[in-house]
Parts: structure tokens; C-alpha cells; sequence
């Protein structure tokens, strides 16, 4: 059955879904009752941490003398979520005490410290796991049954699933992890992606860095490896959320952040701008005329800037009147400033902005301190 709740984005009203996390604790509950009944359960509700009562249709249910199984199918709503109709199972069988929960096929495994669960552990976050277990003891307390259950979570086409995601950088392997904090997708969720940097960042404090590398997605890890020679192992990714990230490195503890991303995006920093997704704010071509102005730039140049629609194609026509060096000076201080006022003292941070013409175009007056120490950190 649909969830029919829906949220705002904009002008756009879109659908809610559910996590891994609520199809695993809505299959352990089905297969639950089964077992305790003898009976098959084709819809079972579940009450999400956010308060939102999901019914939800079992599929494939199997009933045996010692155990039960059924799947649930996960529907992401209008979020673009690459587990959307993936059938997540649960298999249950009645033990002496206690409730175990362990991850079957499909279900990835923690490899590297610093992530919600324990190295070696089944990748089933800690939400989840908690809401599987109050699922299952739902049903014992319904039916009178004292002892205890073995529940495996398997998703049969997790480990497809997860060669498309960030799982195997993240330190997961051999599948995907059962996720969610509140049991509900919100379509196009800022916080979901701001959680996964968050995530990453834990990971690379536990193995032991203390100098924070942020790149913005694939063209700074190729600027990374080619011209830093750094290990992309040991950077975090933070797409367009810049502050954010910061944020995360001062909560987390680094003593310095390096920053390293394309001009088109970076020349936002310029104007204080810390989320550069062209939704939340553009401002390149303002900033470029603002440095221009500070810089001496002629008006005939300045003027011809704002119709650029790259910022490379405004470098050219910088560059072409010999105004670009002393551009990017300004650019770079501006920059400079607006991540000090970001971090206020707490840390150390610095910047490299490169353009696919120029190569490295901007490096504040910080980066060839933090280059060195990334490389000391990262050689021992």
C-alpha cells in the first residue's frame, strides 16, 4: 500500500517513502506473527520513529514448523533512491532468549571503524535494529511468548545494489546497508546526503586523521590524484555542501580543512556561499564582477562578464584583457575570508580552485601548509 504523506519541495508536491530499516522491521514483524500463529499475514503495520503508521503488504511468505519468512517491497516515493522496489526479507525462527539480528545475502559488511555498527558486523544500522527488535517483541507480548528470536535481513539483489553506491568506499562490502533514522523517505533530502558526509568524515577520524581533505565529487578526485598525489582513501566527499562539511570537521575534531574543487563551483566561497547547488544560490558572474571591480577590471570588460554562462567562459574574457591574475588574487582573499569566518579560529582551513583551462587557478594563503601535511599524515 501507498504512503500517502506527502512534503513541499518548492512548487513540486511530492510522495514520501520508507527505509530499508522500516521494510526490515515490518518483515521481522510479519514473519514474527506468522510463526507465532501457524497462520500467513498478508499486511502488517508498523508505527515509524517519526510517528507515521505505515500497513504494508507481505510478500512471499514461507511458514515452516521452526521458522517463518515474507518480504516487503521498499517504496521510496518520489525520491530518486536507487533501492526503490527491492524486496527486503526477513527470516524467523524462536530461540531459548534474547533477539539476535544478523544480516543474510545482500546485506553488506562493516570493514572499517569509525561507522554505525562494530567491523565485522552486518551493515543494520542502529535505528533499524532497534525497530526491528520492538517489532518482534510486539508480537510476543501480543501472543504471551517468553522466549527469544533469531532474525536474519537479507535483500537478494544488495549486492547488485551496491556496486552503484558509495558503500564499498565507505568501508561496507558484499552488499547494502538497512538504513534510516525516522523510518520515512523525504523525497530529495538534504539531511539524507549531509548524513552521509557526516558518515564518511567518523570514518576517517577512526582511522586515525586528524587534516580533513574535502573534494566536491569526481573532477576534484581526478585534480587530486594527478596533481596532489594524494589517496582518494583517505578524502571526504561533500557534493555541494561545503559548510556543512565544515561544520562536521570542526564537531569531529580536525585541526585543518582542505577544500578542493572546481572554480565553478568554489568561486561561490567568494560571496560566503557554502551550499553551491545552483537551487540554493548561483552569484558566480556577481562575484566575478565584484573581484573585477576591486581589481581595476576596465567597464567594457566588466560589463560582458554577467552573459557568460561558465565561469571559465568569464576567465577567457578576463584573461584576453590581462585582468585575470590579479581577479583571482582578489577572489582568493575573498574566499580566504569567509572560510576563517567559517570555522572561527577552531581549525585551520585553505582552498584550491582549479579550472579545466588553467589547471590550478586559486590557492589561499593556507593550502601549500595543509598539502604538506596531508602528505606527512598520510606517509607516517
Amino acid at each position: 500500500m501507498k504512503l500517502e504523506e506527502y512534503i513541499c519541495r518548492g512548487k513540486q508536491k511530492l510522495r514520501c517513502g520508507y527505509t530499508t530499516g522500516s521494510c526490515a522491521a515490518a518483515a521481522a514483524k510479519a514473519a514474527a506473527e506468522m510463526l507465532m500463529t501457524g497462520r500467513k499475514v498478508i499486511s502488517v503495520e508498523l508505527l515509524t520513529p517519526k510517528g507515521i503508521k505505515l500497513c504494508l503488504d507481505v510478500n512471499e511468505q514461507k511458514l515452516s514448523d521452526d521458522s517463518a519468512s515474507c518480504s516487503i517491497v521498499k517504496d521510496s516515493g518520489d525520491d530518486p533512491d536507487i533501492t526503490n522496489g527491492i524486496s527486503v526479507f526477513a527470516e524467523v525462527s524462536t530461540t531459548v532468549s534474547g533477539v539476535e539480528i544478523i544480516g543474510g545475502k545482500g546485506i553488506g559488511r562493516v570493514t572499517k571503524a569509525g561507522l554505525d555498527q562494530p567491523v565485522g558486523e552486518a551493515a543494520i544500522n542502529t535505528v533499524p535494529r532497534r525497530m526491528i527488535y520492538e517489532a518482534v517483541m510486539e508480537i510476543a507480548e501480543k501472543y504471551g511468548y517468553s522466549g527469544g528470536f533469531s532474525i536474519k535481513i537479507s535483500v537478494p539483489k544488495g549486492c547488485e545494489i551496491a556496486t552503484k553506491t558509495y558503500n564499498p568506499r565507505m568501508g561496507i562490502e558484499g552488499g547494502i546497508s538497512i538504513i534510516g533514522t525516522s523510518g520515512i523517505v523525504e523525497p530529495m533530502s538534504n539531511t539524507a546526503l549531509v548524513e552521509t558526509i557526516r558518515t564518511e568524515a567518523k570514518m576517517r577520524r577512526a582511522e586515525g586523521q586528524r587534516n580533513m581533505l574535502l573534494t566536491l565529487g569526481n573532477y576534484s578526485e581526478s585534480f587530486v590524484q594527478n596533481e596532489l598525489a594524494f589517496s582518494l582513501e583517505r578524502s571526504v566527499t561533500c557534493s555541494n555542501f561545503i559548510g556543512d562539511a565544515i561544520d562536521i570537521g570542526l564537531e569531529l575534531g580536525f585541526e585543518s580543512i582542505l577544500i578542493v574543487g572546481h572554480i565553478g563551483k568554489l568561486v561561490k566561497l567568494g560571496a560566503g556561499i557554502m551550499n553551491t547547488h545552483s537551487s540554493w544560490a548561483d552569484g558566480r558572474m556577481d562575484v566575478l564582477v565584484t573581484c573585477g571591480v576591486i581589481a581595476g577590471v576596465d567597464v567594457d570588460t566588466l560589463k560582458k562578464i554577467p552573459d557568460c554562462v561558465t565561469a571559465d567562459a568569464a576567465m577567457d574574457i578576463l584573461d584576453e584583457k590581462g585582468y585575470l591574475e590579479k581577479t583571482a588574487e582578489v577572489l582568493e582573499k575573498r574566499i580566504e575570508n569567509y572560510l576563517n569566518a567559517r570555522v572561527n579560529g577552531e581549525a585551520k582551513i585553505a582552498a584550491i580552485a582549479f579550472s579545466f583551462k588553467r589547471d590550478l587557478l586559486i590557492k589561499t594563503s593556507l593550502a601549500d601548509e595543509l598539502i604538506k601535511t596531508i602528505m606527512g599524515e598520510e606517509n607516517g
